[in-house]
């Protein structure tokens, strides 16, 4: 069963939330969190804090790492963030385009992410967990939240309502993205005690929705720690990771398309004739194509969009097999463009679906890329049974919408 724990988060003040709160350091660029360098209680200057060194810094000098910690400590001092003097749990919901999720922020136990109580989807890079571990090690605090999902919990979900309906938020705000972020403080002992109860009761398992990267440097560094001696009881405060944790019911996975940088040599008529060995293909048409069903592709090439139909047969079946992720890897990007590791291979990028048809196109039509290919996003289903399976997803193969913001709280080890 989950094991989770309230904490003493460190918080902006009420009405600062909305100038500290940022999108996670992983979905900007160096130069687009540059564009918030002059907002002083900015939360980027502590999660991208390269914003305030030289241009030719290496993001992952121990100088960036320095400069995170300095920011933070003044964001402490001069009390922009001041951390709770009790443990509590925390209520954060998100409302896009008139849909809403809350989730329950709290500690998540280390030990349930080794022993399989919190599922993983996805493999990581050494290189980008050592990057957060870095971080965590220098500042002395987790600074971005696990995005994780669960099978819903009545009991839990109940408590969470009755909360909300009887509570005013600490912070209602919407983004510059349109994005609305309310946000409670549970700090009633009974009820955090309930919370506690329910999942250890109710809850056999949680899932990483977003963040592998970030769970996995926790670990690391709660490794590091545990064999330092610094674990007496198990229950020190890095025995844990910042999670926040939704219901299945109300989450919504977006489609992760894919861009090539060329088609291996061959022209965009002998590709199209190479794709009828496993896909039917529509007429070209000037309009773009989003899948609105599973094994339906767009295409754009040459200008022109496509419709591709995956033939019956030339997939499989099992969970990883019949993902829409796994026939474009297998049937194109590796068969007919030699893009063996997604991972590594430089000729191929991800665009989030948030981004629409038209980045896809884009990309193309710049000769950044030769073709771009949409598909039809996985389900939540599909993510659970493939991590009880304990299988991996193709990387990239979710983005989940809208963003969690880093800043809101903060958990300090």
């Amino acid at each position: 069963m989950a094991k989770i724990t309230p904490f003493k988060g460190l918080r902006p003040t009420k009405q600062l939330a909305a100038e500290v709160a940022t999108l996670p350091y992983d979905v900007v660029s160096v130069a687009e969190a540059r564009a918030f360098k002059k907002e002083l209680h900015n939360f980027y200057h502590v999660t991208r804090s390269e914003i305030d060194l030289a241009d030719n810094v290496d993001v992952h000098s121990a100088l960036v790492y320095e400069k995170a910690k300095e920011n933070l400590d003044a964001m402490m001092h001069q009390k922009i963030m001041v951390q709770d003097h009790e443990p509590c749990y925390y209520i954060y919901e998100l409302v896009m385009n008139g849909r809403s999720q809350t989730g329950l922020v709290c500690g998540s136990s280390i030990d349930d992410y080794n022993n399989g109580i919190v599922k993983k989807h996805e493999f990581t890079r050494p290189e980008k967990e050592l990057d957060r571990i870095n971080h965590i090690s220098m500042t002395g605090a987790q600074t971005g939240i696990v995005f994780l999902a669960y099978e819903d919990c009545n009991s839990v979900q109940q408590i969470i309502n009755d909360w909300k309906k009887t509570h005013a938020p600490q912070n209602d705000f919407t983004a510059a993205d349109g994005v609305r972020h309310i946000f409670w403080v549970m700090d009633e002992y009974a009820k955090v005690a309930s919370i506690t109860h329910h999942f250890a009761q109710d809850v056999p398992c949680t899932y990483i929705a977003d963040g592998h990267h970030r769970a996995a440097s926790a670990a690391k560094v709660c490794k590091e720690r545990r064999d330092n001696g610094y674990s007496v009881d198990g229950d020190e405060s890095f025995n844990y990771f910042v999670t926040c944790i939704f219901p299945a019911s109300q989450l919504q996975i977006m489609d992760y398309n894919r861009v090539a940088k060329d088609l291996n040599g061959m022209t965009p008529q002998f590709f199209l004739k190479a794709l009828e060995d496993d896909f039917i293909i529509s007429l070209p048409s000037d309009e773009a194509y989003k899948p609105y069903h599973a094994h339906d592709f767009g295409m754009y090439l040459d200008g022109r969009w496509y419709e591709l139909i995956a033939k019956p047969g030339t997939f499989s079946e099992d969970p990883i097999g019949v993902l829409d992720v796994t026939i474009l890897q297998q049937n194109i990007l590796d068969k007919l463009l030699d893009i063996k590791d997604p991972r590594t291979d430089k000729r191929i990028d991800f665009i989030g679906g948030i981004r629409g048809m038209e980045a896809l196109q884009q990309r193309v039509d710049s000769k950044e890329a030769a073709v771009a290919f949409s598909l039809y996003p996985v389900t939540i289903q599909q993510l659970f049974d493939i991590a009880d399976s304990g299988n991996v997803m193709p990387p990239k193969s979710t983005w989940f919408e809208p963003k969690l913001r880093d800043g809101l709280v903060v958990y300090m080890i």
